[in-house]
């Protein structure tokens, strides 16, 4: 494991330069990095099963299979820059199998487990995959069909179960090949991932993350969640997406802190079993996390030594944090970050960094980038307080990696200003005079009513304070007179309480503690809100269905 400079627990900056030269080294090994170079007894994971049984994975074991997967893999011809794809749970194997890969200096291209084929098909025939090794529960989707051709590419390998003819067996391919495959050692530039984004519009993005990447994942972990080395860590997110990949997996294994993978689905009352039986002292999740848990009403079990608990994913609303102070007695600290950079902006748990944590902000941005909020139509820097474009300054950022998305020029263009300086987030928001960062939504979730612009997160977070809501979003809705108004789905505790009462109050509510002008000119009390499969709630789908049908309550 790369220890630490003395100096930089008090310079983050020279902290940043240290760890971009280690991962950015033209002979870095990605295996050496993230496993071998780590004590062989010190703990990597602990593995969790819904009935709360545990596997205890030491650097030791991981890189002893690791290496006989690798071999195994090698002799299906991958090799160096191959894409090997996972459609597999937080297990042992999943673990394996990244190492293994990485140890030949192929690609890992992240499948989430509840894709369906059509999107598990465009993935991997957009990458070239090689191979795909999944879970036995996900084997059917793989089988022939309208997405899945006939005569694939790719070979397939099953874990923990039989398959199908002519499929290959992750436990026997590891029986049958021996420890000491060497570790290709590619350097910085060498690719590592190649993952899809989501977006809200449009087909997934292929992104490629480059080895040299790991210096502002691990940076992220360090100075974002404060992750130290005394620490059992626990990112929530789930690896088939960046949060969870990125800094749950290659973060964590950059580091070398124990950390904790669950392998079930969510669950309020084995969160907290496994928090207390583990004694998680750092805990990061997505704000559904938090929320679901809040909602839950399972009480917070006592003899839980958490000290920082960190959330990425989507605005944190303030809500979560009047509970968490009560509930466990710290704060949620809210951060904030994309697919194609890793994390930008936090609000820091290194003591160093750490800022008072500003309700409604996700703080300021992470020492080896430099963000700044731009004027809506020219690329230049705009006041304090000002909403614009949310962007990175590449001259001043040595963390940025991204250059493009792959085999898309025109969707590439789009992210960098003409002159290469600016690399646009696509998202609008605004800082205020002491430095924090304010989200206020995507470019296209933005309202413009009656010559106003308004941030759909402000008004949520608004909502989201009344006692009987659970969650909700606010959209536009075409308006003769203002152009747009607001229009509020809201899903509550209770769904009994729904009334136009209610939906009043709710009203009122953002009258009194936003702005007269923005509140909601209709409320529509729904059971769920659409969302991506990682959690995102997904606002256009709202919109569609309200210029599909205007009279509909979506």
């Amino acid at each position: 494991m790369a220890r630490s400079d003395p100096r930089s627990a008090a310079d983050p900056l020279h902290r940043v330069q240290e760890l971009v030269t280690l991962y950015s080294d033209p002979h870095a090994s990605v295996a050496h990095l993230l496993c071998d170079g780590h004590p062989s007894d010190a703990v990597a994971y602990t593995v969790i099963e819904p009935d709360r049984s545990a596997t205890v994975l030491t650097y030791g074991r991981l890189r002893t299979e690791s290496e006989r997967f690798a071999a195994a893999l090698a002799d299906l011809g991958v090799g160096p820059g191959d894409r090997v794809a996972t459609l597999m749970g937080k297990s042992a194997d999943y673990l394996v199998a990244l190492l293994a890969t990485w140890r030949l200096g192929a690609v890992t291209v992240p499948l989430f487990t509840a894709f369906a084929p059509p999107a598990i098909a465009l993935r991997l025939l957009a990458s070239d995959a090689k191979v795909v090794i999944c879970d036995e529960s996900q084997r059917a989707k793989l089988e022939p069909g309208e997405d899945i051709p006939a005569d694939a590419p790719w070979r397939i390998v099953v874990s923990g179960g039989a398959g199908r003819p002519g499929d290959l067996r992750f436990a026997e391919l590891l029986a049958a090949h021996e420890p000491g495959h060497p570790a290709a050692a590619l350097g910085g530039d060498a690719p590592l991932v190649h993952i899809f984004t989501s977006g809200t519009t449009g087909r997934p993005k292929g992104v490629v993350v480059p080895a040299a990447a790991i210096a502002g994942f691990r940076l992220y972990a360090e100075f974002g969640c404060g992750v130290r080395e005394d620490d059992v860590f626990w990112n929530a997110a789930d690896p088939g997406w960046a949060y969870g990949l990125y800094f749950g997996v290659i973060a964590s294994l950059s580091l070398g802190v124990p950390s904790v993978l669950l392998h079930s689905g969510f669950s309020a009352e084995l969160t907290w079993q496994v928090m207390a039986d583990l004694q998680v002292t750092n805990f990061a999740a997505a704000p559904t996390v938090y929320r679901s848990l809040r909602a839950s009403g399972v009480p917070v079990p006592g003899g839980l030594a958490l000290r920082c608990a960190s959330s990425a994913g989507e605005p944190l609303t303030p809500e979560v944090n009047a509970w968490a102070e009560q509930a466990f007695g710290l704060q949620v600290h809210d951060h904030y970050g994309q697919t194609e950079a890793g994390m930008l902006v936090n609000n820091h748990q290194f003591p160093a960094l750490r800022r008072p944590v500003l309700p409604g902000s996700m703080g300021h941005p992470m020492p080896g980038w430099s963000l700044h909020v731009l004027h809506e139509d020219r690329d230049e820097i705009a006041p304090a307080g000002t909403v614009g474009r949310i962007a990175a300054d590449l001259t001043a950022s040595p963390l940025a990696w991204f250059h493009g998305y792959e085999g898309d020029p025109v969707k590439s263009a789009e992210k960098f200003s003409p002159d290469g300086r600016w690399y646009y987030t696509g998202d609008v928001g605004q800082v205020d005079e002491e430095g924090y960062f304010h989200f206020s939504s995507r470019d296209d979730d933005v309202i413009i009513m009656a010559g106003y612009r308004i941030g759909p997160f402000e008004v949520e977070s608004v909502l989201v304070t009344h006692p009987a809501v659970v969650e909700c979003a606010v959209v536009a809705a075409p308006d003769e007179v203002r152009g747009e108004v607001l229009e509020a789905f809201v899903v509550l505790q209770d769904p009994a309480e729904a009334s136009d009462q209610l939906a009043v109050e709710l009203q009122q509510l953002v009258k009194k503690r936003f702005a007269a002008h923005a509140y909601p000119r209709t409320v529509h009390f729904t059971d769920a809100l659409p969302k991506t499969p990682s959690g995102k709630i997904q606002r256009f789908v709202l919109r569609r269905r309200r210029q599909s049908d205007p009279g509909a309550p979506a």
